[in-house]
């Protein structure tokens, strides 16, 4: 009997050793709690399975979970001489895409479209950082993918997310509703449809069917952080400072999130709302650096994570870890690292020397390259709050204000109408 893989493709190892694989892909696609265990029980029944040691060095890279990633990827590549050539493919792939060179992944998911952990790997969603440099390049993978999977509940999720990157909200809610009457506790899906609800101003809404859904639904999954910091970012968006911190005490706490996501849920929403008009106090970024550890923070793995460890050590005042960031990033063989990191670190270190605007040019400079970070464009706009934030402090007030209002033709926010009032009140003459 052919053993495979939950889309198909055969994989060469033991019954037991495969079926706990594919709950531990499935648990990825999911998003559910299991796939670091089930993975890791693959390779306990199979010490050979190479598949199974570089879905562990994958998550590894991606997730900053727990996985000694060199080794796994030494035994994999040890037991590549019994793969067949789609197996060999995919290894390949994984190994070049933690060395940094996304171009076996791509051209692999060219051969291998239902390859769904990899594709999963490729595009910047809640689960991995994707592989491209700009959003584009991502659509264009998953575009060339829809004949492969037609009504299949994840990929209707991954095209949801597609959809709303496009600024298409309509069909990312479809698609997205769609999925979710099959699997109702598929995350991706979720997740495209958070995103809808934020990139459209539904504030209300979207925040009651969040909450909704993770006391129900998505109760199992294993990022609800991440669904929190979209609860959050309503809250903050509707200007509900209280509503914040209940929810940060109760659901962001570095504590409770698992690996990088306190960095980057715990870690942006605190610096998010510290620069929110009436916000004080606003618990400290100390916690979210010393839980995420100086290896990521000295070498973050991704631009995504390059990102975030910048903002957290401005908000800290670590001048003097953003000066070897932007360092070790103007060094790196990766071009986003080298063009847009490295700059953009280096106009953090401006910013808190108090130069905020050379900083804010700087960031100006930048913006068209911001794209190229990965993650979201929720995500990606700390890096515009930044930059009106140094605009602001350096009393370039309209500037800033023709950047809020752009903000709030794109979506309805109380948060950004109050900070538009803040930088317009400098204006107006007394008297």
């Amino acid at each position: 009997m052919t053993l495979v893989d939950p889309y198909g493709y055969g994989l060469t190892t033991s019954a037991p050793a495969a079926a706990a694989y594919c709950r531990g892909v499935l648990d990825v696609l999911r998003l559910r709690g299991g796939a670091l265990e089930h993975l890791a029980e693959s390779i306990a029944h199979d010490p050979t399975f190479a598949l199974g040691h570089a879905a562990l060095a994958l998550l590894g890279h991606e997730m900053c979970a727990p996985v000694d990633v060199p080794a796994r990827l030494q035994q994999a590549l040890l037991h590549r001489g019994r793969l067949t050539e789609r197996e060999r493919s995919h290894l390949h792939a994984v190994a070049a895409h933690v060395g940094g060179d996304p171009r076996p992944l791509i051209d692999h998911l060219a051969a291998y479209p239902r390859d769904a952990l990899l594709l999963s790997t490729a595009v910047p969603t809640i689960a991995f950082a994707g592989v491209t440099e700009v959003p584009e390049e991502a659509w264009a993978i998953v575009e060339r993918c829809i004949p492969a999977y037609g009504e299949d509940w994840w990929f209707l999720g991954l095209l949801a997310f597609v959809r709303q990157e496009q600024h298409r909200f309509d069909e990312a809610m479809a698609l997205s509703c769609r999925s979710l009457a099959v699997e109702p506790g598929a995350g991706h899906s979720a997740h495209a449809r958070a995103h809808a609800h934020y990139e459209t101003g539904d504030h209300q809404a979207g925040l009651a069917w969040m909450d909704a859904w993770v006391r129900g639904d998505g109760a199992g999954i294993d990022s609800l952080s991440h669904f929190s910091w979209h609860a959050a970012l309503h809250e903050l968006s509707l200007g509900d400072l209280d509503a914040v911190r209940r929810r940060y005490e109760s659901q962001l706490r570095p504590g409770t999130a698992l690996g990088c996501r306190g960095l980057v849920d715990s870690g942006s929403l605190l610096f998010r709302w510290a620069l929110t008009p009436g916000a004080c106090d606003v618990p400290s970024l100390e916690e979210v650096v010393r839980v995420t550890g100086p290896g990521t923070l000295e070498r973050p793995a991704t631009p995504f994570l390059a990102l975030h460890t910048a903002i957290a050590l401005l908000a800290v005042g670590d001048v003097t870890a953003l000066r070897r960031l932007a360092g070790w990033a103007a060094g790196h063989r990766h071009p986003t690292f080298r063009e847009v990191v490295a700059p953009l670190a280096g106009a953090l270190v401006l910013m808190s020397a108090g130069a905020c605007g050379a900083a804010a040019d700087e960031l100006a400079r930048l913006a068209p390259g911001v794209r190229r970070l990965g993650g979201s464009d929720a995500q990606r706009e700390i890096v515009e709050e930044v930059r009106i934030a140094a605009l602001l402090r350096a009393d370039r007030w309209d500037e800033a204000r023709r950047l809020l209002e752009a903000r709030l033709d794109r979506r309805h926010s109380p948060r950004d109408e109050a900070w538009r009032r803040t930088a317009a009140a400098p204006a107006v003459v007394p008297g």
